[in-house]
């Protein structure tokens, strides 16, 4: 069997992963322990976003010609990726916040919404709040003023009756 038939199956498999991908972050893993990146790939599961470590050749491979290909530059030592078929800025974020209790997972680049962004750019991403976070606060600021004005009206209906 040649040794392109047996790397395939893995170009497939990371071409299926990153296709309709909102992001793609790069991220150094090492110096992580064994118990570290398994609390890390959880986090990642439950926030269904997909974390694999691959050879950089195979990365490569998969993402030559797609929207990803910026990110051949930054594919040297150890490197995982993490991506997100949902929301843009969940593997920038959470791959940060798993960072600063865990320093060692280093944030390379990456590629969101089209758009490539060094190790600072995604640090900048990392920032935004998420898709629900951005919602409930939109929400409250327009209850808000709502629970405000029936207070003030029931306020009044209270004076006329007393």
């Amino acid at each position: 069997m040649a040794k392109v038939e047996l790397k395939q199956p893995i170009v497939e498999e990371i071409k299926e992963n990153i296709k309709d991908a909102k992001s793609v972050v790069l991220v150094d893993y090492r110096g992580l322990t064994v118990a570290q990146d398994t609390q890390f790939r959880k986090t990642m599961r439950e926030a269904d976003v997909i974390y694999k470590v691959y050879k950089n050749t195979m990365i490569k491979l998969a993402i030559d010609g797609t929207e990803f290909d910026s990110l051949k530059d930054d594919l040297e030592g150890p490197t995982a990726v993490v991506i997100s078929k949902t929301d843009a800025t969940a593997p920038a974020r959470l791959a940060s916040n798993f960072a600063k209790d865990n320093p060692a997972l280093e944030l390379k680049s990456g590629v969101v919404e089209g758009i490539h962004y060094d190790e600072a750019g995604i640090k900048a991403i990392a920032k935004i709040p998420s898709r629900e976070e951005l919602l409930s606060k939109l929400l409250g600021s327009i209850q808000s003023p709502i629970a405000n004005f029936a207070r003030v009206i029931k306020q009044i209906a209270d004076a006329k009756e007393a």
